[in-house]
Formats: C-alpha cells, structure tokens, sequence
C-alpha cells in the first residue's frame, strides 16, 4: 500500500481494519497550556492508535527538549509500541496537524518512510462523529528497524557554518512577533530575535479553519512569499523542533522531500551566549 504524506480521515476510516495501518497519537503540549497528552489519549483515542510520547521517546539525557534519541532507542520504544518495519502509521494530534508532523518528521529521519499524517487530526475525527476507544492499549512488541538519516537534521555546528556559508535557507516557524523579538519567548531564559539571515513563515499560516492544511496552489503561495527560493535547500526551525517539523510537512507536500529539521531550534540557539541574534 503506498499512500502520500497525508492522509484524509475518510481514508483512514476506511483502511483501519488493516493490520499493518497503525494509527499513532503525536500530541504533545507546551507545558505552560497545562494539558496532559497521555491522559487525554486515554480518555479518546482513534481505534487501534498507541501514543507516541515525544519527550519519552527522546534523548532524555539532553537539557534541550525531545532531542531525538539514539537510533536503538527509538527503535525498541516504536517496536514496543507494536509498529513494525512494514507498518504504515498513520500519526494524528490533537490540535490538528501540529505535533504529528514532528513524529512523522522523526519516524522519516530513522529511515521510516511508511508515514502519514492525518490531516485535521482527532479534532476532524471527531467532529465527523467516527469513532474513538478509551483506556491504555497494550501491543504485541514487534520488530522495528532504524538508522539516522543525517540529511534531514541539523544540529548546531552546522547551523553555525551556515552563517558564512547561506548555502541553506533557514526558515522559522515561530511567530512574527518572536521572530522579530517583540513577543516573549514561552521559554524563560530565551532572547528574543531569530538566527541572522533566516525567513519567517508561522506555521499557523498554513492551515484551513478546520485544521486541515491547505491546498498545494496556497501551500505554494505562503512559502513564496516568505521569500523562500524554489532553488536552494532549506532548514526549518522553531522553538524546540515541533512546529519546524510542519514546514517541512508543507514543502515535502510540494515535492521537497529533503527539508531538513534543526532539531535544537531557538530553544538551543537562543539560549547560548556565543551565538548571534538577529532582530
């Protein structure tokens, strides 16, 4: 079964009885939001779906936020969750299309190619009235392989380079206010401002009223006039890698599929005293 980067609800609905389409809950919350995703997965989930916990599996060990983990640990944290190497998981947040585009980010960056996003999440779900389970499921652990694809991360020696070299074009998916430094930043500690020579595209402009992304023709128009050049490579950033991961949902969409994540974001970049802001 090969299927795009996203998914609609009334193709889920219709392939769930597959045993090798495994829906997978993404949510994740700024803690200042005070939601708890795991609790809110065991009150309503899709049929069948495990949660995917972003800051578990994760470099845990890191004082950055959900870093990603070693490529061992996610694959015996995504086995245990009963996925498999041949398994389609179709990820779905609750907010729409937000966290579930840095799990389908991560599962690509470990070689995972066999997923999609559910456009409009549980929210679209729901508001169709299909169906939801409650409690904690428990899987049968399967075998599931993964090895880092380097391609689509970026850390911070090469985000570094990349102020002399511009050979990749940053784009950040904040807001406008934090990425001009007018807004405060949810993470205390953090200036305010952007990466010298980055573009900005929040990445809340990506989306219809019901959640759903847009269009490709208007997906086209939003990066365009972010200033972005169809011609070079690009990077996206955010505040801790989340939202940076819907950008490159939105280029792959139109055909990019090589975007790149820098995984530390403003959050690891801000929060330093020898690297350069911009305002």
């Amino acid at each position: 079964m090969t299927v795009g980067p996203l998914v609609t609800t009334d193709w889920l609905a219709a392939n769930l009885g597959r045993r090798t389409v495994r829906p997978v809950d993404g949510s994740w919350h700024m803690p200042q939001l005070k939601r708890d995703a795991r609790a809110e997965f065991a009150r309503a989930h899709i049929p069948g779906a495990v949660f995917f916990d972003i800051d578990a599996i994760a470099d845990t060990a890191s004082p950055l936020p959900h870093m990603l983990p070693g490529a061992r640990k996610f694959a015996e944290s995504v086995g245990a969750l009963g996925i498999g190497d041949r398994d389609l998981a179709v990820v779905y947040d609750t907010r729409g299309v937000i966290s579930a585009a840095r799990v389908w980010w991560t599962f690509r960056a470990f070689g995972h190619a066999r997923v999609a996003v559910l456009d409009g999440g549980l929210p679209k779900w729901q508001a169709e009235g299909r169906r939801v389970e409650t409690g904690v499921p428990a899987p049968k652990p399967r075998r599931f392989t993964a090895r880092l694809h380097r391609s689509l991360v970026r850390d911070l020696a090469q985000m570094r380079a990349n102020l002399a070299s511009r050979r990749e074009q940053v784009l950040d998916a904040r807001s406008h206010g934090r990425f001009i430094g007018t807004e405060p930043e949810p993470r205390p500690g953090l200036r305010g401002g952007h990466i010298p020579g980055s573009l900005n595209l929040p990445y809340d402009q990506l989306y219809l009223k019901d959640g759903t992304l847009l269009p490709p023709d208007d997906l086209q128009r939003r990066f365009e006039a972010a200033g972005l050049d169809p011609a070079k490579p690009v990077v996206t950033t955010c505040g801790s890698g989340v939202t940076a991961a819907v950008l490159a949902l939105g280029l792959h969409l139109l055909g990019r599929e090589t975007v790149a994540v820098y995984d530390g974001s403003w959050t690891e970049w801000s929060g330093r005293n020898d690297t350069p802001v911009e305002r």
